[in-house]
């Protein structure tokens, strides 16, 4: 089955536009190594690719997966999610270090970790809730894109309203981080539940808004209505 990744490598290569390329590097702070392909043409692919593994083993789906993670290039971890995550219902406990080995040694850029935490990771710890306390250790990695996974597994689930304290435990312990990339992911996650002003999600914020970096306050409000945003921002670091 290695032709299919390099079938999947050509099909990317054959629809790489510079001016796709060029305009992603900039939409980034970090260096990404991307092939220039519209996100939507790349899931295409993805499912295409994907209708040929029929009959494969997880084994062998979850190698080709790691073959395309370790090429580094952003829209090869977009076919690798998508591949993964059509394997959630065959998901077992042993399958998170090998998730948690993605995280911390190939993702490079809030693209890829958003799409594996949101679907994937997302999935297993619905499926397994007990691993959430694994994600609470991830806060303290001095790995970024582990502190932003800790916080955007949960966004799926907590729209859900799964995960709710925990959420807020990891949003706590993650809370002064210096890392902006860390604080758009857990602010993300605290209007996750698009909740109603007085929820959880909004208390936090508020309660702790004189320690809470500003881009995470500003995320975290997200949601509330616009004129108690406002007076909630005009008081914050006044």
């Amino acid at each position: 089955m290695k032709t299919l990744v390099d079938e999947v490598r050509r099909l990317l290569t054959e629809n790489a536009d510079e001016k796709i390329r060029e305009s992603g590097r900039r939409f980034f702070k970090e260096p990404v190594l991307t092939y220039g392909v519209k996100t939507a043409l790349v899931t295409s692919i993805a499912k295409q690719t994907l209708a040929r593994l029929k009959g494969e083993s997880k084994r062998e789906i979850f190698d080709l997966c790691e073959d395309l993670w370790r090429s580094g290039f952003m829209e090869e971890s977009f076919v690798a999610c998508t591949w993964a995550y059509s394997l959630r219902k065959y998901y077992l406990p042993g399958d998170f270090p090998m998730f948690e080995r993605w995280v911390e040694t190939y993702v490079g850029n809030r693209a890829s970790c958003d799409t594996l935490c949101n679907h994937s990771l997302g999935a297993f710890v619905e499926i397994y809730p007990e691993v959430v306390g694994e994600l609470k250790t991830w806060t303290g990695s001095p790995n970024r894109w582990k502190k932003r996974a800790a916080a955007m597994t949960l966004i799926v689930p907590a729209r859900k309203g799964l995960f709710l304290a925990d959420m807020f435990e990891i949003a706590e312990k993650l809370l002064a981080d210096p890392d902006d990339l860390v604080q758009k992911g857990y602010g993300w996650m605290l209007i996750g539940r698009r909740p109603g002003p007085s929820s959880g999600s909004f208390r936090l914020p508020l309660s702790r808004k004189e320690v809470m970096p500003r881009t995470a306050f500003r995320y975290a409000l997200e949601k509330m209505p616009a004129e108690l945003r406002a007076e909630a921002m005009k008081k914050k670091h006044a």
